[in-house]
């Protein structure tokens, strides 16, 4: 439990009003299911970052970082730990000639408005994803043929030290939704995008022809985070969910989705019970029919 004492450090660490305690992770998550954190601090920048993380360590008290939740499923019980949230309060766009330098909490939306903005291709297949820049970065989010590995130059981060290091596009040894991020106690505090002088009505007409072709393929009236599961190596995980016939698979408010049997969605006042035991039984009966282990990928958050 949270002392007066750890209530007052923290306090002379960031604004008051950015400190919540027994917040519902509901409103932080795209899934919109979740217990309370405990406590959970927006973040406005990166040395409130570092002193705060660095009095974490020291004193051995649980914490995570979250972006815009767009990954997330938060266990019903909540969090008892602290949660830092890098989103909207550290979301600042720099452009300059063919380089934009975005913080993390930027979403991928605005990363690519800002992109197309300044005449710049090779972030479009990024405008629909609903995360943040350092989310993005942490998982290498990507649509349509695109990845965030294709443009990535640099990426700052901040090690449970509080040191501030930055690390170039081979040291983050990018694959297919991973990168050396999740395996290392680093947190992304900026990236740095290299992209291409481009025409913005070309650009712009690229964006709009992907977020038709979402609008018609994904479930995108449902709460989810994106596609459930990472593709498994030769097959794709939506048509192995789907031929093993749970197209529309229900377990109280989570369902399948009937558009795209990739995606598990909050069909009405889910929880993340619900959401967890669609999981499983989508991960059992796949593997019992076909063999193939579906990997999440959805971090999960609490116990479940």
């Amino acid at each position: 439990m949270i002392s007066s004492a750890m209530m007052e450090t923290l306090c002379g660490f960031a604004p008051e009003e950015n400190i919540h305690l027994q917040e519902s992770m509901a409103a932080h998550t795209t899934f919109r299911t979740g217990g309370p954190a405990e406590c959970f601090i927006e973040i406005e920048n990166a040395q409130q970052l570092r002193q705060i993380q660095r009095y974490l360590c020291q004193v051995e008290y649980p914490y995570t970082i979250i972006g815009n939740g767009s990954n997330l499923l938060v266990s019903d019980n909540g969090y008892q730990g602290i949660v830092l949230q890098i989103g909207k309060k550290m979301s600042g766009i720099r452009v300059a000639g063919d380089v934009i330098t975005a913080q993390a909490g930027a979403s991928m939306a605005q990363a690519a408005a800002a992109a197309w903005q300044n005449g710049l291709t090779g972030l479009e297949f990024a405008s629909g994803i609903p995360g943040t820049v350092g989310g993005g970065v942490v998982m290498n989010a990507g649509a349509y043929g695109g990845e965030l590995s294709q443009v990535v130059t640099q990426v700052q981060v901040l090690d449970k030290s509080g040191e501030i290091l930055t690390l170039d596009n081979e040291t983050m040894e990018f694959g297919y939704r991973r990168s050396t991020i999740r395996r290392r106690p680093f947190i992304v505090t900026e990236v740095v995008l290299s992209l291409s002088p481009g025409d913005p009505a070309d650009i712009r007409a690229k964006m709009d022809e992907l977020a038709v072709r979402r609008r018609e393929k994904q479930p995108l009236e449902f709460p989810s985070a994106g596609s459930t599961f990472k593709r498994p190596e030769g097959y794709y995980a939506g048509e192995l969910i789907m031929n093993a016939g749970l197209r529309g698979f229900q377990v109280g408010g989570a369902r399948v989705s009937d558009k795209h049997c990739g995606f598990v969605v909050n069909a009405g006042n889910a929880s993340s019970a619900d959401i967890m035991d669609v999981i499983w039984e989508v991960q059992r009966r796949v593997k019992e029919r076909f063999g193939v282990e579906l990997e999440p990928e959805v971090v999960f958050l609490g116990e479940f």
